[in-house]
């Protein structure tokens, strides 16, 4: 496979995101421009409940999704910005903060790229078990913001055959736990 070199990086907007612009040559020499939007890692985790086969999730609404049509909220597993600490800390961190749950332990499943035709970020997804001793308040967003849910896994599973899971990050997490743990969803 022929390699493309990275010849030159330009900032065109600096803000919560960054938006660069970068010239590339092909192997035949002749370069080219792509945009880039940068705004860092992120890390998201699906924390879940073995023993009562449930699921802790929010609904937020989201600008971009609501801009292309999407729905009002999205149901989304917790995630956040990776800032100055680990992807785990981000991960246990933003489950305490979005879900109010306390998680001890994560199983990493990946750290993909989210969008790579335009973007940089590389989100690393964790599974976590929790109980229900776990649980405490939320203590991100305003409250009509922000609205945790506990969902049993055997209907989140039927809301992904119904393709109703429109978050990309929590859709490849609750696929892996399906796949690490299928007798949860029975």
């Amino acid at each position: 496979m022929a390699t493309v070199e990275l010849r030159r990086v330009e900032t065109l907007y600096q803000g919560h995101v960054t938006l660069l612009l970068a010239t590339l040559a092909g192997p035949d020499g002749e370069p080219f421009a792509r945009e880039i939007e940068h705004h860092g890692r992120a890390a998201c985790v699906l924390p879940y409940d073995p023993d009562r086969r449930m699921a802790l999730l929010i609904n937020r609404p989201r600008a971009p999704v609501i801009w292309a049509g999407g729905p009002p909220e999205l149901l989304e597993a917790p995630a956040g910005q990776v800032e100055n600490e680990d992807p785990e800390d981000t991960a246990i961190r933003q489950a305490m903060e979005a879900c109010g749950i306390l998680l001890r332990r994560l199983d990493a499943v990946g750290s993909p790229f989210a969008s790579p035709g335009v973007s940089s970020e590389r989100v690393d997804l964790f599974l976590a078990a929790y109980s229900a001793a776990d649980r405490g308040p939320a203590i991100e967003g305003e409250p009509d913001q922000l609205d945790v849910q506990e969902v049993p896994l055997s209907l989140l599973w039927s809301w992904v055959e119904q393709r109703r899971i429109e978050d990309l990050k929590s859709l490849a997490l609750i696929l892996a736990l399906r796949v690490r743990h299928p007798h949860l969803f029975d």
